[in-house]
C-alpha cells in the first residue's frame, strides 16, 4: 500500500458565528464534503460545547476530516487528511470554507509519507493565503 497522503491544515477565519456553533450543521457541511471530494464515510462524532464552539471529525476510508471552532472569534481550525488517489482534499476544503463562509484562510498542504533511501518517511509543506469573501457575500 501507498504511503503517500495529503493532509490540508486550515485556519479560516471570519467564519460565520451560526454555522460553525451548531454541531449538526457543521457535521451536515462535513459528510457532504466527504461526499463531493470522493470520500467514503465510516463514522462521525461532534460534539457542541457549552456555551460555544463545535468539536468534530468524520473518519473516512481515506483518512478524516475534523474540525475545532470558536464562534465567538468567528475561527475554525480545520484538518483534512486523505491517502490514496481516490479522494480530492481540497475539494473539501474549498467546500467547508464555502459552506463556513469564511472571508479568509490560511492553508498548508503536507504531502506526508514520503519514503526515503534509508527507510523512514518525511513530508514536504506548501502554505498559502485566500482572501475569500470581501463582505461575507462573496462580493
Amino acid at each position: 500500500m501507498e504511503t503517500i497522503g495529503f493532509h490540508y491544515v486550515v485556519e479560516a477565519a471570519g467564519c460565520d458565528p451560526e454555522v460553525i456553533g451548531n454541531a449538526d450543521r457543521v457535521r451536515q457541511i462535513f459528510l457532504e464534503a466527504a461526499k463531493v471530494s470522493n470520500m467514503e464515510v465510516k463514522s462521525s462524532y461532534f460534539f457542541k460545547f457549552s456555551p460555544t464552539g463545535v468539536s468534530g471529525v468524520v473518519i473516512v476510508a481515506e483518512s478524516h476530516i475534523s474540525v475545532h471552532t470558536w464562534p465567538e472569534r468567528g475561527y475554525a481550525a480545520l484538518d483534512v487528511y486523505t491517502c490514496g488517489t481516490k479522494a480530492n482534499p481540497e475539494k473539501a476544503v474549498d467546500y467547508i470554507l464555502e459552506q463556513f463562509r469564511a472571508k479568509y484562510a490560511h492553508v498548508s498542504e503536507i504531502k506526508r509519507g514520503i519514503a526515503e533511501e534509508d527507510g523512514t518517511f518525511t513530508h514536504m509543506i506548501m502554505t498559502w493565503e485566500e482572501a475569500l469573501r470581501k463582505n461575507g457575500n462573496g462580493h
